[in-house]
């Protein structure tokens, strides 16, 4: 059991594919009036939790503890993850979020006319979304600026085993007018936006480890739609009922695979482990990490050289191995999952080193890589030709039925379906989630109608309040309590 909360935030795309049901925007829309539709899979918002992103009734808290919700700003479906302690929980709880979604395109009946992918780019429109990482953060020993230093150098590098991988790229262009006629259908980008850019499709890229590199601008930065950053800082929310601090990483993406989603969180869980107890391995900084971040995603020899900040040269490969060996030194047999994790971490970074294409099993961008090539070799296609962007998309299409991730055997995982059928309908037994999930129930039962559900806290009229101040206890007797009073 980790000693730290995750979750993961994931921003869907939406492929219409009957031109009758209407836009991207209005599908959207639709199904997630479904999932809230009599309570079914939980409590619409009564309220605005942001004028910009969040307005009232876009969306709100579920049965399992998680949020689904539409983000103003992009019309993106969103799921949210409930509070974790446990990689299998987190991965089981995120596989939870794409069911709940196709389940409700399945009970619409528009299976064969729209689908939804857990990916983080749209290769012609020149999109990006996101698939964003948070972790709890000890705020007695966490400092953002000398933490953030020494966090930089793996988020940067940690790409070579948890890329979702992509075909093509993007590359910034001088002429910023699309990104300008965007900007005018966002009210929240005259506030929010400070640069703006625009993106054609790069034809000098046959295939890249990241979906989200060619987008990010910023180490660093508050602002997340046209100043893409790997870290955007938050808390909790804007109330800080709980004064719990969480570091909400931006640069990552949506991995289907769930042996690259345990990796990728675990071993930033151990990093970050290092970075509270000032262990963290000297002589990792990069001299440029936005520039090393993009040259490593497009690194074809899967060598992907970068330079320290001390100007001597080195490998994604060797500033990995550093993290791992300061974690293996610390943490071994510190409990059974960071084991698993310093197991796993070991022999993915000597597998790459040797022979990265026998990890097909087990990371999406080697996964891709191999089936792409297979494909395009069979039928004498070039890595530019639209049916291999098509496939791209399909990779992530969240249907078992229909998604090319699901139909490759033997990809190792780690939940199985009734851990996911579980997360489905029930919260994690060990986090607050638990009691703010109890409380979204008995609201349900009482069909009360004027509340306000949050993270950490729910209010409902005439002044009831339940506080969760604490992200680590779950507050079964409390929200008991709070309900008998309503």
């Amino acid at each position: 059991m980790l000693n730290r909360i995750v979750g993961l935030e994931t921003e869907f795309g939406c492929l219409v594919r009957d031109p009758s049901l209407g836009s991207p925007e209005d599908v959207v829309n639709r199904i997630k009036e479904a999932a809230f539709k009599n309570g079914r899979w939980g409590l619409l918002d009564q309220h605005t939790r942001d004028m910009y992103f969040e307005p009232a009734e876009s969306g709100g808290f579920l049965v399992n503890g998680g949020r689904l919700y539409v983000d103003a700003v992009g019309s993106h479906l969103e799921f949210a993850t409930p509070e974790c302690r446990s990689l299998r929980d987190l991965i089981a709880y995120d596989k939870a979020g794409h069911r709940l979604i196709q389940s409700v395109i399945d009970e619409l009946g528009w299976s064969e006319r729209v689908s939804f992918h857990n990916n983080s780019v749209d290769h012609f429109g020149g999109h990006t979304f996101g698939c964003h990482e948070n972790y709890s953060v000890n705020p007695d020993s966490w400092s953002l600026r000398s933490s953030v230093t020494l966090l930089i150098p793996f988020l940067v590098t940690r790409q070579i085993f948890a890329g979702a991988g992509r075909v093509g790229g993007h590359r910034l262009t001088a002429d910023p007018d699309r990104a300008i006629r965007q900007i005018g259908r966002n009210t929240a980008d005259y506030v929010f936006v400070d640069r703006v850019y625009g993106v054609e499709p790069d034809p000098t890229i046959n295939f890249q480890l990241s979906q989200r590199a060619d987008h990010i601008l910023h180490v660093v930065s508050g602002r997340v739609r046209f100043s893409r950053a790997l870290i955007n800082p938050k808390w909790d929310q804007s109330h800080e009922l709980s004064r719990s601090p969480r570091l909400h990483i931006l640069f990552g993406e949506a991995n289907p695979s769930e042996y690259t989603t345990f990796l990728k969180m675990g071993t930033t869980v151990l990093v970050l482990d290092l970075l509270e107890a000032n262990l963290a391995p000297a002589g990792v900084e990069l001299e440029d990490p936005i520039h090393a971040l993009k040259e490593v995603s497009r690194d074809f020899t899967w060598r992907w050289p970068v330079r320290r900040r001390d100007g001597k040269k080195t490998s994604a490969l060797e500033i990995q191995r550093a993290y791992l060996q300061a974690a293996q030194k610390h943490f071994s047999h510190r409990d059974e999952e960071t084991d698993q994790i310093l197991k796993a971490w070991q022999e993915v970074l000597d597998t790459l080193e040797r022979d990265p294409k026998s990890l097909s099993d087990r990371l999406d961008w080697v996964a891709k890589y191999e089936m792409f090539s297979l494909f395009a070799q069979s039928e004498n296609l070039d890595w530019n030709d639209e049916a291999i962007h098509s496939l791209d998309l399909e990779y992530h299409n969240i249907d078992p039925a229909k998604g090319l991730f699901y139909s490759l055997e033997g990809m190792r995982r780690l939940t199985d379906e009734a851990m996911i059928e579980r997360a489905l309908r029930t919260p994690p037994a060990n986090t607050r989630a638990k009691g703010r999930a109890r409380v979204v129930q008995g609201l349900k039962e009482k069909r009360i109608e004027d509340y306000v559900v949050e993270w950490d806290g729910v209010y409902v009229e005439p002044k009831q309040v339940l506080v969760f101040e604490d992200p680590f206890q779950t507050y079964e007797a409390e929200s008991e309590k709070f309900l008998k009073k309503l």
